[in-house]
């Protein structure tokens, strides 16, 4: 690699008011580099990619593009200068196709004319799909119509158009399958052998240690260091992060001891008490008549392949769709038409787009814990400040939100953050099942082991979750019982014992 910087970022700093979101932080990336940036939820990741992006604007420091003092003035200025972002927090509008997205003020217009030719735009849209993977995409399709690893590949796509220098990709494996992320490596790798930078911000370490050639750490807004991937391994970067011990996430003999344990605990599943029972639950479209009970105390996992009919399944029992079929709360049948129905039953749902479905962000923390619970917090008709405060402090310090600050708007919070004020709301609410749909997706190491640790505490209380999740790891770690999905329909329960990655994989893909 040459020894010139593709892209540097000199001693950037940003400060939001009450938080000093970046320090003094610095980050050279060279030409067909792939450079892993990683840190917990509020490191400043995101922050330093705003700014890279012409998003934010930073405080103090210098960016020098191949050598040249430049300041992104705004995102279309930034890809003009040959720098691209794909976004966690897909940035699309809902009601153009896949096309339109991808173009979206760059169109393809006929020679002379401001008119977009709609037949070049498509067919380069393909083209750009078609480079990673998606060579079947159906590119004049409404994105509101697509799965959420659909979207993902139309951002992308979306990035990979120009002559980008550099790229960065922000969490970009966080909605897709196996086979997805493999195709996706191999686009990256390809951008690298062409010579171009790539920055790659993740939570799976394991991608880092398959993809990166050098990792940097950011910890409080800080670099905590900078190094080639040969000379650390994934507990070294977790030390580097967190500055702390915290749980791994790769299956280990500790996590078989618990998950035994787990499954010991439910071996007297019919002498327990039954929370939740459905009975030929169905959308009347994707999703086949389902069937399962759910125990007190008990956490029963999810799995499937992306577009299985997982999260389907959990928005017809929320009544998030319309829905037929029987559904029985502690013994007495509830009807459940809309979320309010299953929130005055008991049940509580962190949706898989929090940002979208889970969240009021431009309403304050506070606001968003208590949102549900707002009728038993009046007095003579009117709001009780003092209670909304006090409740909302008590949920953001025993769920560590950072910063804990209960009048911040929800948008100011990092990924990881956002989750848990969703988690703080039901919890706040009273809820005795709870439904956590990709709970840890976008979530760093130290908050996931929060997470978890909360779910162990929630099923300690005798309350129960259903846990639908993409990572086999969380769903074998967590889960007393396993239900595996597939083309809309529940095709086997697996218990504890019983359950791997290799049969879990086995029926989700139509084996027996």
């Amino acid at each position: 690699m040459s020894q010139e910087f593709a892209l540097e970022l000199i001693d950037i700093s940003k400060r939001f008011p009450g938080v000093d979101a970046l320090q003094d932080v610095t980050l050279r990336i060279q030409p067909g580099e792939v450079h892993a940036l990683v840190g917990e939820n509020g490191a400043g990741k995101s922050t330093l990619l705003k700014i890279m992006f012409g998003i934010e604007h930073k405080d103090a420091g210098e960016i020098r593009l191949a050598g040249h003092v430049v300041t992104p003035r705004s995102p279309s200025h930034a890809q003009h200068l040959g720098i691209s972002l794909v976004h966690q927090e897909l940035q699309l509008i809902p009601e153009l196709n896949a096309a339109q997205n991808i173009f979206l003020g760059r169109e393809v217009s006929y020679p002379g004319w401001l008119f977009v030719n709609k037949g070049k735009s498509q067919a380069a849209a393909r083209a750009l799909l078609g480079k990673i993977g998606m060579h079947a995409f159906n590119v004049r399709q409404p994105v509101r119509l697509l799965s959420t690893a659909q979207r993902q590949m139309v951002e992308i796509a979306k990035a990979l158009y120009g002559n980008a220098k550099i790229i960065a990709f922000d969490e970009p494996t966080s909605s897709l399958t196996t086979v997805e992320t493999d195709l996706l490596f191999d686009v990256i790798r390809d951008l690298r052998a062409a010579g171009v930078g790539i920055i790659y911000v993740s939570h799976r370490l394991e991608e880092v240690m398959t993809i990166a050639d050098r990792v940097t750490v950011l910890r409080d807004g800080r670099l905590v260091g900078s190094a080639p991937i040969a000379e650390l391994d994934q507990r070294a970067i977790v030390r580097m992060m967190v500055g702390r011990r915290v749980l791994e996430m790769e299956e280990s003999e500790e996590q078989h001891a618990l998950a035994a344990a787990k499954a010991a605990s439910t071996e007297a599943d019919a002498a327990r008490r039954e929370m939740l029972r459905v009975v030929n639950l169905s959308d009347g479209k994707k999703l086949k008549p389902a069937s399962f009970h759910l125990y007190a105390g008990e956490i029963l996992g999810i799995a499937g392949l992306v577009g299985s009919g997982r999260t389907e399944l959990m928005r017809a029992l929320f009544g998030a769709d319309p829905s037929v079929g029987e559904v029985y709360v502690e013994g007495r049948l509830v009807k459940i038409r809309q979320p309010s129905d299953a929130i005055a039953a008991g049940i509580g749902l962190l949706p898989e787009d929090r940002k979208i479905q889970g969240l009021l962000r431009e309403l304050s923390v506070k606001l968003n814990i208590t949102m549900p619970s707002l009728e038993r917090m009046k007095v003579a008709g009117f709001m009780k400040s003092s209670e909304i405060n006090a409740t909302s402090r008590r949920y953001v310090e025993r769920l560590n939100i950072s910063p804990p600050q209960i009048d911040r708007l929800v948008r100011n919070l990092s990924g990881g953050n956002q989750q848990k004020v969703v988690l703080a709301k039901w919890l706040c609410a009273g809820s005795n099942i709870v439904i956590f749909d990709e709970p840890t997706r976008g979530v760093d190491v130290g908050a996931k082991a929060e997470i978890y640790g909360l779910m162990d505490d929630l099923i300690a209380q005798g309350k129960s979750i259903i846990m639908v999740s993409s990572e086999l790891p969380e769903i074998l770690r967590m889960s007393h019982r396993i239900l595996v999905m597939r083309e809309g329909a529940i095709v086997k329960e697996l218990s504890r014992a019983e359950a791997t990655k290799e049969s879990i994989m086995v029926y989700a893909t139509g084996g027996q």
